[in-house]
């Protein structure tokens, strides 16, 4: 269902000002990528850089000046907390950031819009690849303006899957007992570093399955969209639609999906770690 979102104070759209957003983050973090200096642990292996609070500053000033009554939620400076009514701007200016520490060019700016809890715009960008992923409600989805569609493949056997690892510890491990449980069962597997852009690369057909133990809503609020208007299924471990704040996500067609949700049956990644709303 479309929704026909507000427009800007400059006048344009809040997709055109999402791009613009990510495309200033996106350069902002290939002039320092190589030179980061300052690191900082929120926790066993999930880092914070000096760019990641610097681009989020700087993601925030555009988004707050286009759209001054809208709120605005990012990775760095909020907590988590994502209001649940009224336009809510959701961003994580780095997703990757550990690829992007380590020299590893395999991370995203993520810029997406969220109307009463519901994600209804979505941006995510690679800025080492120049690509850019948008999908509006009701509109498709693309990368760099071409119409983008999740994989026809019909069976696991056939098939890539991608993942990454949780930073919590038994979420890691359960989902590598995902894989083995499959395999040999697929062609391949993939952990990306960047959960935005495994999502991503679900909803363009790279990947054709994609699934992550736990995220936080500025890792997927660009990828509920994308997925969904490049006319694929996304679900927590459950098998329920996915939100913002789903327990865990399965993303890919809907045939892949049941298959995948078939043989990872009594699992123990498929066990709930908290209650959704």
């Amino acid at each position: 269902m479309k929704t026909d979102l507000p427009t800007s104070k400059s006048g344009k759209t809040a997709i055109q000002v999402a791009q613009d957003v990510a495309l200033h983050a996106g350069d902002m973090l290939k002039k320092s990528f190589g030179q980061v200096q300052n690191i900082s642990h929120k926790g066993r292996g999930n880092i914070v850089t000096e760019m990641d609070t610097e681009v989020e500053a700087a993601m925030f000033a555009v988004l707050g000046r286009e759209f001054p009554n809208m709120a605005l939620v990012g990775e760095e400076s909020s907590g988590g907390q994502v209001p649940e009514s009224g336009y809510v701007w959701v961003v994580d200016p780095i997703d990757g950031t550990r690829n992007y520490a380590s020299g590893i060019p395999f991370f995203s700016i993520v810029a997406g819009l969220v109307l009463d809890g519901e994600p209804v715009l979505g941006v995510n960008y690679d800025p080492m690849l120049d690509e850019m992923f948008i999908a509006e409600r009701g509109q498709g989805a693309f990368l760099n303006g071409k119409q983008i569609w999740v994989s026809e493949r019909t069976a696991l056997d056939q098939s890539i899957l991608g993942m990454d690892l949780s930073y919590n510890n038994e979420g890691a491990i359960n989902g590598l007992e995902v894989i083995t449980t499959i395999w040999p069962g697929m062609q391949t597997a993939r952990i990306k570093g960047s959960s935005a852009l495994g999502i991503s690369y679900a909803a363009a057909g790279r990947t054709d399955l994609y699934f992550h133990h736990q995220l936080a809503p500025w890792d997927q609020v660009a990828g509920l969209v994308l997925v969904e208007e490049a006319g694929g299924i996304i679900t927590d471990r459950t098998g329920k639609r996915a939100g913002l704040h789903s327990d865990g996500l399965i993303a890919s067609n809907r045939t892949l999906h049941r298959e995948f949700m078939q043989k990872t049956e009594g699992l123990a990644w498929r066990r709930p770690t908290h209650l959704t709303a």
